[in-house]
């Protein structure tokens, strides 16, 4: 019985690592080549992870979905365009990157229920696509994938080895007190090892485990929702992972944080000079 329960903990690990070298090595791919390819992955990436969440909410009309899903993905496209991440005044509402909120405005008014929800959580996913726009293909956006893999690597093999107090049952009931401080460690270990390396300073190396607290949010928040309308997945695209959208609510929750920082950053810097 005990042999049955320990294979049973690790049931999903082999598909999970599968999907998982597969997406790596398309996201290293598109790193290495660079815009368009790049910005093209990003721009589908979060079109599709917008058709999902519609489809969450309102999963009997098949052509709404897929209808925001293309502007999404065009949107990302729109705003990508001459959006600097190094502009002096920190300027990161223009009118190009406006656009961005157009398919979360225009799916509220579509649904027929669930619509402020969308509304939000549909914004989180434009705005992140903004940090991913930002970050560009290069060091810093390499790094920020290495914190939220080897949180998410982490959280799972300790919470599923130690196990422990739950963090949010009735939210995320498989989520542990030891996988959620394993993540901000080892967000933290892969924040110092990049400060080695020049890419950040010691003192942003101790903000990695923020990072790691916002993608694992992303995470808790997309499950939060998928038990309010009764859904286990976003969809059954990737094997192991479930949807799109299951696979990138961390990294949606990390982007979208990471930009609402630097948005206050830059207010505030502003408004000093």
């Amino acid at each position: 019985m005990k042999s049955s329960n320990s294979s049973s903990k690790w049931s999903d690990l082999a598909p999970r690592v599968l999907s998982a070298i597969v997406m790596a090595g398309v996201a290293a791919l598109a790193i290495l080549l660079g815009d368009p390819i790049f910005l093209t992955l990003i721009a589908v990436v979060i079109g599709l992870c917008v058709g999902e969440f519609a489809r969450l909410l309102d999963p009997t009309r098949p052509a709404m979905f897929t209808l925001l899903g293309v502007i999404a993905t065009l949107a990302v496209f729109f705003a990508s365009f001459g959006y600097s991440a190094a502009d002096p005044d920190g300027v990161l509402v223009t009118l190009r990157t406006l656009v961005l909120m157009l398919p979360p405005l225009l799916g509220a008014a579509l649904l027929t229920q669930h619509r402020l929800l969308f509304l939000g959580y549909a914004g989180l996913i434009m705005l992140a696509s903004l940090g991913f726009i930002a970050m560009g293909p290069g060091p810093v956006l390499i790094w920020f994938l290495l914190i939220i893999i080897m949180s998410d690597v982490a959280g799972y093999f300790v919470g599923r080895t130690i196990g422990g107090p739950k963090f949010w049952p009735r939210v995320s009931p498989k989520k542990t007190w030891s996988g959620t401080i394993a993540g901000w460690v080892g967000a933290l270990l892969i924040g110092f090892f990049a400060a080695s390396q020049g890419v950040f300073t010691p003192v942003e190396a101790l903000f990695t485990p923020l990072i790691a607290l916002a993608g694992q949010m992303g995470d808790i928040v997309e499950s939060a929702i998928k038990r309010h309308v009764g859904v286990k997945d976003s969809s059954n695209l990737i094997p192991g992972h479930g949807g799109v959208l299951d696979r990138f609510d961390a990294m949606i929750g990390a982007a979208g944080a990471l930009m609402l920082l630097t948005g206050i950053a830059s207010l505030l810097g502003w408004s000093a000079g």
